[in-house]
């Protein structure tokens, strides 16, 4: 498993990150760590998890603040049992739609793209506070009608705070109430 590295998409979410990041501060799908340390500036304390454990040790290597802590975790796994609850959590998801020839944890968000965000979603209602909200980065390549109506259906209500054209797709971010 390869560590995915900072791209367009990822350096989008961290302009928005230090906008929303106070008290704690979950960061999904961390890679590389860039939005845990840009929330780290300006949270009390973040946690930043990702399924590949390659990631988590280059991140605890880089990233030395003493208000970050990093872990392996399949979503919320590491937290199932426990009654953890975030201000805000940001993710980068997979969002792209598997391809068959040339498979990809970092990128590949299900067969139609959508569905590693689906079940984030549905999972993530649990985790935040009250007041809590996410930040959410996905591709139009994801089907945004879609992205859309999971939103919808799992009771949030969103706002595209950020985009960017790109040759082949369009970026987006959106804050999720």
């Amino acid at each position: 498993m390869e560590m995915y590295e900072p791209r367009e998409d990822s350096f989008l979410l961290q302009k928005e990150v230090s906008k929303y990041a106070i008290g704690d501060v979950l960061d999904m799908c961390t890679g590389s760590g860039i939005i845990a340390k840009e929330a780290a500036k300006t949270a009390d304390q973040v946690v930043g998890l990702d399924i590949n454990p390659k990631c988590i040790e280059y991140c605890e290597k880089q990233i030395k603040d003493n208000n970050v802590t990093f872990l392996v975790s399949d979503l919320f796994e590491v937290f199932k049992d426990k009654n953890y609850k975030f201000d805000l959590i940001t993710i980068n998801p997979p969002y792209l739609p598997d391809e068959p020839k040339a498979k990809d944890i970092a990128l590949d968000g299900g067969k139609q793209g959508y569905e590693f965000i689906e079940k984030f979603i549905k999972q993530a209602k649990h985790y935040l506070k009250e007041d809590g909200k996410i930040l959410l980065l996905f591709s139009s390549l994801t089907q945004k009608d879609k992205v859309d109506e999971i939103i919808k259906k799992n009771n949030f209500k969103h706002k595209q705070i950020s985009s960017l054209k790109l040759d082949f797709e369009e970026l987006f971010v959106y804050l999720l109430k």
